[in-house]
């Protein structure tokens, strides 16, 4: 009796492990800039951030061994179409002009983009509140494309940053007077440098700003897109969306 309940045992943990080595390993491109409280390493250089955990959630979901990948972000395309990676988590946004490069997940979270400035001052979030003021954006992103087509005949300057980290703090010394990103990225910088306010949301342009966030893929990747939406669907539906984020966010970011 004893040598069968081991042989079943051998049996189990077999299958298990054929189980694990099958699983399929997917290379999840995020940007290696911190962008908190999304992506970011800690003292460990272990990734951490709310986009973590969802990859963390989906890819369990969707029984994918799921690698954390750094790469610079005005590259993470290029290296998803290369084939270095095989997908990006990383608030990349379903904007018609990436989609002629890429294909997209459903969408993850769905947030306003807004206008930051000094506290205090009198900028608001549109043409006439930034005509002649400086204003950094980071690079690659739908925020440079909007101030770009929207704001770009008035402000005195688009100062460009590689990462958004550089252009909070360049608000923060003054050497920029407002800058654009999504709201959940400045509500963190905002609560915790008091220099500094969200002004307000942009008006919407659906064509620059996309329709949320997704899992970005390449072209053709059917299969994987389809195991990411089901995986996305489900976490929303059991809950375990809302359960994670409730570390993070003190209110539903899935949006509309």
């Amino acid at each position: 009796m004893k040598t069968k309940l081991i042989t079943a045992i051998a049996a189990f943990g077999m299958t298990v492990a054929a189980g694990a080595a099958s699983a399929e390993t997917v290379r999840v491109g995020v940007a290696a800039e911190p962008y908190p409280p999304f992506t970011e390493p800690d003292a460990s250089g272990n990734w951490t951030g709310w986009e973590i955990d969802f990859m963390n959630a989906v890819c369990a979901e969707a029984g994918l061994d799921c690698v954390v990948t750094p790469v610079a972000w005005d590259g993470i395309i290029p290296a998803l179409t290369s084939n270095k990676i095989d997908a990006i988590i990383g608030s990349m946004s379903i904007t018609e002009e990436r989609m002629k490069t890429i294909d997209f997940s459903d969408k993850y979270y769905n947030t306003p983009s807004v206008i930051a400035a000094a506290a205090g001052s009198d900028i608001t979030p549109d043409a006439a509140g930034l005509e002649g003021k400086i204003v950094g954006v980071q690079v690659s992103t739908i925020h440079q494309d909007y101030v770009t087509t929207h704001f770009g005949d008035v402000v005195a300057e688009i100062k460009e940053y590689q990462t958004q980290d550089e252009a909070n703090q360049d608000l923060a010394a003054g050497r920029v007077d407002a800058i654009m990103a999504d709201s959940l990225a400045l509500d963190a910088f905002v609560k915790s440098d008091d220099c500094c306010e969200i002004v307000g949301a942009v008006e919407d342009d659906p064509a620059i700003l996309g329709a949320g966030v997704g899992v970005g893929l390449r072209k053709g990747d059917d299969e994987l897109r389809e195991k990411f939406n089901s995986a996305i669907a489900t976490i929303r539906e059991n809950g375990t969306y809302d359960e994670f984020s409730k570390a993070y966010f003190d209110f539903d970011i899935y949006g509309k």
